[in-house]
């Protein structure tokens, strides 16, 4: 038996059991509950932001009462209890890594294995006299729920795509409108998805930025400074530039993009964004190295953005699991040749022109 850890600073007491005092939770978040999930949605301590797998008890659960399973994402688990106020109920959760119930499917790690050993080592048939799991329904690629049955003996139902639709799916004995099993991708759903994976890739955007100016002071030290400080310049502008098309601009035009795959619509955005930035340096082409420069920047910021706009594939209802790995297949291998091509030609623009 494995019982979480009673000194976490969202526990606020616990709750007598046969196996022993069980964590005792409550749906009023606090302050550090807030900050801690605005700190992750920016990226900031993101894949420490957990909790300790296992069983939890919200309000003054039962052994009747329902058991909700969720993942040990802090803010999923957040987000489950502070949608049930006066509910009683056990919350289970899962090593999940840190990610949330979707991804978590996606990757495995929300998964039969995984729900089955939690279920053994919460003891949890001690703990409830009636054997049915909640699942949000997002969980359903990582979880079969038939193994799930023969393996523990716990049935498996599968709640409402959005927590704020769990108390009227329990208040209605656990049956879902057509709308509760409706999965939304929403301008603001695509919006607060933006910070996090914008702070990851300003990270290595500016070391990036960094290097190529560094390179473009080197490869051009025989003009004069004015001109090596202004392509240096230019070589960061050009970065940003893919960021904010690939990992801003994509995910918030999404509907509106050309093709279904995301590495298109964050090509056919970065072409886009290359050509206005370009129309600027539209009078260079009078000298190679120049003109070099140009093509390289063509290549490489519709590559950066293609890249970046993938990341957003594992959060959209126009994806599936086995769509995602078919992109991956043909498109990394082009975005990663192509950032080669162009990088190739900048180089080239620098040192060999």
């Amino acid at each position: 038996m494995s019982l979480p850890n009673l000194d976490q600073s969202f526990v606020i007491g616990s709750i007598h059991t046969s196996i022993g005092p069980v964590p005792r939770v409550s749906s009023s978040l606090l302050w550090a509950d807030h900050w801690g999930a605005f700190k992750a949605r920016w990226g900031i301590g993101r894949m420490n932001y957990t909790i300790e797998p296992g069983i939890y008890a919200l309000g003054e659960p039962d052994e009747k009462s329902p058991v909700l399973v969720t993942a040990n994402y802090k803010m999923s688990f957040d987000r489950l209890r502070e949608i049930l106020p006066g509910f009683n109920a056990w919350i289970l959760v899962l090593d999940t890594k840190g990610i949330n119930v979707w991804c978590a499917a996606g990757k495995g790690t929300f998964g039969t294995t995984e729900l089955v050993r939690r279920i053994e080592s919460s003891d949890l048939t001690q703990i409830v006299s009636h054997r049915e799991l909640i699942l949000p329904q997002l969980s359903g690629p990582g979880v079969s729920a038939h193994e799930v049955k023969r393996l523990s003996g716990f049935k498996v139902i599968y709640g409402p795509i959005r927590a704020a639709d769990l108390p009227n799916f329990l208040d209605a004995g656990l049956k879902a409108t057509p709308e509760m099993r409706l999965k939304t991708f929403t301008t603001r759903e695509r919006f607060v998805l933006i910070p996090v994976e914008l702070i990851a890739a300003l990270k290595a955007g500016l070391i990036t930025i960094a290097i190529l100016f560094l390179l473009s002071l080197l490869g051009r030290a025989g003009q004069t400074w004015v001109m090596a400080l202004s392509h240096g310049l230019f070589s960061g502008l050009a970065v940003l530039t893919a960021i904010l098309a690939g990992a801003v601009l994509t995910p918030l035009l999404l509907p509106w993009l050309p093709g279904r795959a995301f590495s298109v619509k964050g090509l056919s955005l970065g072409l886009l964004s290359a050509a206005i930035l370009l129309v600027f340096r539209w009078g260079d082409w009078t000298t190679m190295a120049n003109s070099l420069e140009i093509l390289a920047w063509l290549l490489l910021i519709p590559a950066l953005s293609a890249y970046l706009a993938m990341n957003f594939t594992g959060a959209s209802t126009y994806t599936s699991l086995s769509g995602v790995k078919r992109e991956m297949r043909w498109a990394l291998p082009l975005e990663i040749g192509v950032a080669i091509l162009g990088f190739g030609l900048w180089l080239g623009s620098n040192f060999i022109a």
